[in-house]
């Protein structure tokens, strides 16, 4: 048995909450050791990940709403990893109103890279879990995701090129 609370309350949503918590920072924590034998983080690899397979110019507002963070955050992330040589910011030009974001040659490889662990991460995580079992997963916590952000007053918006409705797709 793992070092850690079971926590059980006498009110189940706070059971479910504590379980959610708890299971996401675990999760994470897997992924963030796996992928430091590479050097990147979660966060870092979401970037560049975002950056090679975003529909359309990717630009530090779409980063944040892709990353689910405060535009400030994204803004220190990006410098960083601008600093690291991951990412190189186009500055605003004619018929191009915003900054926007494209990976470099650095940022391909370490992307190359973190992919495999990271899926490798995840699969481990989820091996045990049918793929009936993670679609409701998936369900709910996009029910969950939603309602709260719905609580929030923030609309979940998509940037003109994905207007589709269609979730913007990352691939292996």
């Amino acid at each position: 048995m793992p070092d850690v609370y079971d926590l059980e309350f006498s009110d189940t949503v706070l059971t479910t909450y504590a379980l959610l918590r708890q299971a996401w920072l675990a999760v994470n924590r897997v992924a963030e050791a796996r992928l430091a034998r590479v050097g990147i983080t979660p966060e870092k690899l979401l970037v560049l990940w975002a950056c090679r397979d975003h529909p359309g110019p990717l630009i530090p507002a779409e980063v944040a709403r892709i990353a689910h963070r405060e535009n400030q955050t994204i803004a220190g992330l990006l410098n960083r990893m601008e600093k690291e040589g991951l990412v190189q910011r186009i500055p605003k030009r004619k018929g191009h109103p915003f900054t926007e974001i494209k990976m470099t040659g650095k940022g391909e490889k370490l992307l190359a890279d973190g992919l495999p662990v990271f899926r490798s991460a995840v699969s481990d995580l989820m091996a045990d879990m049918p793929a009936k079992k993670q679609k409701e997963c998936q369900e709910w916590h996009r029910e969950l995701r939603d309602k709260a952000l719905d609580k929030l007053y923030l609309e979940v918006k998509r940037s003109p090129e994905s207007m589709t409705g269609k979730p913007i797709t990352l691939r292996w």
